[in-house]
């Protein structure tokens, strides 16, 4: 059998299946801030649940990391808030390169990427990617993001949030998941609905819709801490958030690490069926 080139696409597989498809090298427009990403990803019946370019946010790429603000350019895509201004269109968007795998396997990768804006690299990044069964109906997916500071100035993560929209803490992990006739539902162990939930930080969060259901769960400390950024009414996407209630600074040479799991299910799961599959999920 042939070998895979070495930047192609990788497909994930579990139990054989495949369930989600890797893009090293997108052909993308500068202004969606161009960025590898998973996209399908499908539960093990085949159901797909995410999208990719949608007409609501064509820089929304399926699974994968974006941030609005790394010291001002825009590695999330499309406009930028601008404190006291809004969104705004700017010259201004990063991208993210992929610039080779340590390990590529059918159930996962380790890659290293790098963060380049205006001609200069500001992030390396290692990013770990990992699918794994958990019964016949749900499969996990395991994503570790490395992010480390290799200029030689001090270097901060910011949000719209943290320029001046309040709600608007997204940027770090991202799904953007399945849009259908009708908007998901979302809950936590202990709340229920965007209202709810968004802003707030829990051990594990569901999205559920039409004969799926997504839990997301922080797997460190540090992700725990950080609030959970949802949307339903207006799209459906689920985040964790980098920069909430201030910026993230990195400091030169040092590297903020965060790991989200993501149990991927047939039907629509009760929060006792949530619970349980998003800890056999960590655990593993």
């Amino acid at each position: 059998m042939t070998a895979p080139a070495p930047d192609s696409p990788v497909v994930l597989r579990v139990a054989g299946r495949p369930v989600g498809r890797y893009v090293t090298r997108p052909e993308l427009p500068a202004r969606l801030s161009p960025r590898p990403y998973l996209h399908p990803v499908t539960t093990l019946a085949g159901t797909a649940v995410t999208e990719l370019s949608p007409a609501d946010h064509s820089h929304h790429l399926g699974v994968g990391v974006a941030v609005p603000d790394v010291e001002g350019h825009n590695f999330w895509g499309g406009r930028t808030y601008v404190r006291d201004q809004g969104p705004t269109e700017l010259d201004n968007h990063g991208a993210q390169r992929h610039g080779s795998f340590q390990l590529r396997d059918p159930d996962g990768f380790v890659e290293e990427l790098r963060w380049v804006a205006s001609g200069t690299e500001l992030l390396r990044e290692r990013r770990t990617v990992a699918a794994t069964e958990l019964t016949d109906t749900a499969w996990a997916l395991d994503f570790t993001f490395s992010l480390t500071n290799v200029t030689s100035a001090p270097l901060s993560i910011g949000s719209p949030a943290t320029n001046g929209r309040p709600g608007a803490a997204y940027g770090g992990f991202f799904w953007r998941a399945r849009k259908e006739d009708a908007a998901p539902d979302v809950f936590t162990a202990g709340a229920e609905g965007e209202a709810s939930v968004h802003g707030t930080c829990a051990d594990w969060l569901a999205l559920a819709g039409a004969g799926w259901t997504l839990v997301f769960a922080g797997a460190t400390d540090a992700t725990r801490r950080d609030p959970w950024f949802v949307r339903t009414a207006e799209y459906p996407g689920v985040g964790s958030s980098l920069a909430s209630a201030e910026r993230l600074p990195i400091p030169p040479g040092e590297t903020a690490v965060r790991r989200i799991v993501t149990v991927v299910a047939d039907g629509r799961l009760g929060r006792g069926e949530a619970a349980a599959l998003v800890r056999k999920a960590v655990s593993q």
